[in-house]
This record gives C-alpha cells, sequence and structure tokens, in this order.
C-alpha cells in the first residue's frame, strides 16, 4: 500500500494539494480518507480542531467568500466565543451550505485584508447577533490589543447603518474602554454599571509608597476603594500568590479600601454587586442603591435587543 504523504496525514487538505504530492483521486476515494466537503479530504485519523474547520472551509469556498464576526476575531488570538459555526460573509447573492459553516451574504462588502474582513468591520457583525456583555468584554479586548479603534468602528458603522450590527456597535461605545487587560475586568465593570452603580476608572496606577506603584483593576477613586477581580492563576501559580500577598499589603498600607473579586463571586453577578456596593457605602457612598430592572436585563440581552428593531430605529438619534 502506498504510504501518505505527512503533509496530509494533520489536516484538511483539497483535490489539488492531494495532487501535487502524488495521492489520486482514485486513492482519496479509498478507506484512508474522508470527505469534509466536496473536493475537501482529512485523513481518516485525523480529529478535526476549529482551527481545521477554518481551514476546510476557506478550501471549499470561493475566494471571494471572507471570514467575518466572532471566527475572524478568534483568528487574532481571542479565546473566547463560539467556534462553530464558522463565519463568512459573501457580496452577492450566492448561497452555499455546508456543515459547520454560516455563510452570510451582503450587498456591499466590508473592507477586507489577507485573513478576512478588518477588525472593525467583524467587530460591527459580531455585534448583530451577541448579547450585550459579551460584545463588551469582545471590544474591549480588540481595542486594548490595539486591532481597532473607536474611531475606526464608529466611522465604518456610518459608513453603511444599512449593515447588520452597525446600529448595535455605535450604541455599544460608549460601553467599552481600551484599557481593560482581560475579559473579566471588561465583565465586571459592566455588572456594576447595567447596576446603576458609579463607572470606575480602568486599570489606573496607584501610589502605596515611596516612588511605588500599584496598578488597580477598577478604582473608585472618590469613595479610596479598589475593585480587584483575582482569576484561577492567581491560587494556581504560587509566584502570582505570593506576588498578590505583597501587593495587598502595599495597597492596605496606602490605607486603600479594596475588593477581592473570585471568578465564583463573579458568577453570581448580583452577590457582586451587593458587595461592592456595601463597600463604597462604607467608603462614603451616598448614591443610588444598585437596581435590577430594565436596564440590568439589558445586559444579558442582544445588542440588538437594547437597540430596539430596525423598522422603529431613528437615524439621528442612532448617531449620536
Amino acid at each position: 500500500m502506498r504510504p501518505i504523504p505527512e503533509t496530509l496525514m494533520h489536516g484538511p487538505f483539497s483535490r489539488a494539494q492531494a495532487l501535487d504530492v502524488g495521492v489520486s483521486k482514485k486513492m482519496l476515494e479509498g478507506r484512508r480518507f474522508v470527505p469534509i466537503y466536496r473536493g475537501v479530504w482529512r485523513h481518516v485519523a485525523h480529529e478535526m480542531t476549529p482551527d481545521d474547520w477554518v481551514v476546510a472551509a476557506r478550501l471549499a469556498l470561493p475566494a471571494s467568500a471572507h471570514l467575518t464576526g466572532i471566527s475572524r476575531i478568534q483568528q487574532l488570538g481571542l479565546d473566547f466565543g463560539p467556534r462553530l459555526p464558522v463565519r463568512f460573509v459573501v457580496e452577492g447573492d450566492l448561497h452555499l451550505a455546508f456543515d459547520n459553516v454560516f455563510l452570510h451574504r451582503t450587498k456591499r462588502l466590508a473592507p477586507t485584508d489577507h485573513v478576512g474582513v478588518v477588525p472593525a468591520a467583524a467587530f460591527i457583525a459580531y455585534c448583530a447577533r451577541a448579547r450585550v456583555i459579551d460584545a463588551i468584554k469582545v471590544g474591549d479586548w480588540l481595542l486594548h490589543e490595539g486591532h481597532t479603534t473607536l474611531a475606526e468602528i464608529r466611522t465604518l458603522a456610518l459608513a453603511g447603518q444599512w449593515r447588520h450590527g452597525a446600529d448595535e456597535a455605535i450604541w455599544l461605545l460608549d460601553h467599552l474602554d481600551a484599557r481593560s487587560r482581560s475579559l473579566k475586568e471588561s465583565e465586571a465593570r459592566a455588572i456594576l454599571c447595567f447596576a446603576g452603580l458609579p463607572r470606575p476608572a480602568v486599570n489606573v496606577a496607584l501610589p502605596v509608597g515611596e516612588h511605588v506603584k500599584v496598578i488597580g483593576d477598577l478604582w473608585y477613586a472618590e469613595w479610596n476603594t479598589l475593585i480587584e477581580y483575582e482569576g484561577t492563576h492567581h491560587q494556581q501559580d504560587r509566584t502570582t500568590y505570593l506576588g498578590d500577598l505583597d501587593r495587598y499589603a502595599l495597597i492596605r498600607g496606602a490605607s486603600i479600601n479594596y475588593v477581592q473579586v473570585a471568578k465564583e463571586r463573579l458568577d453570581h453577578a448580583r452577590t457582586f454587586v451587593g458587595t461592592v456596593f456595601r463597600a463604597l457605602v462604607d467608603a462614603g457612598y451616598d448614591g443610588q442603591p444598585p437596581t435590577f430592572g430594565d436596564r440590568w436585563d439589558l445586559l444579558f440581552g442582544g445588542v440588538s435587543v437594547a437597540v430596539g428593531p430596525r423598522k422603529d430605529r431613528d437615524r439621528h438619534s442612532a448617531v449620536g
């Protein structure tokens, strides 16, 4: 039996790629290969990964189809959101159906690069279907990593408000912050704001000693109160854990109030809000208590729900 070239053992490949390394059509029809899409195969022993589905879709779709939405953003390195279906967009009325692939159609394609639509366009497309809290996290990440800017998103959205997600992205801009360094920081900030508490400053350098500063996650300067998210790595990594002990000693020494927020506490959003509210009250906050009404509910619904039905949208209010 003829050996299989190594290049075909570890991912999807096209018929042309198989022929280039000497694998004939007859061999492809044998038991050692499995068709994924028309003209695309994998070795029978190869298990498809999320990245493999992107590769397979690229091989099966025409060159006019471009990666979009969360699938495009994930190619930038974001480990968040569903990996399937892989989302592509094509200009015109092309109708194709593939397993694990969703092909969007548009009357005019957004700007593209060598990977897919540009990140700002991918974010606009993502906003059309995302929950508010998820869109804030993804938007913050894109801004912080330097993949796009508020101005770029706004300009692209205003230039094509007929696009699905354009109004949603414009509405969301006021809720984004490029200084956020993690998805959980973004989530914590959004939860506090949509519960009606004041908006904290993000990743502020706080003086805690002579020529010594620490970076605080969420900072309420008026009430001298710091909110710190502690991911699981803070407990699992010994070096990080010991560093945290020293860090919090400095914070206490500087008489800064602080609330430590573990993942489990953030998973119970209302309890988290209540904890922060009590800390602020203890520090002198006399503003409105948190509320869990309509605005709160918006956070966990679609951005499109927050903006309202397309037919009812006022174009003038949408750009404000």
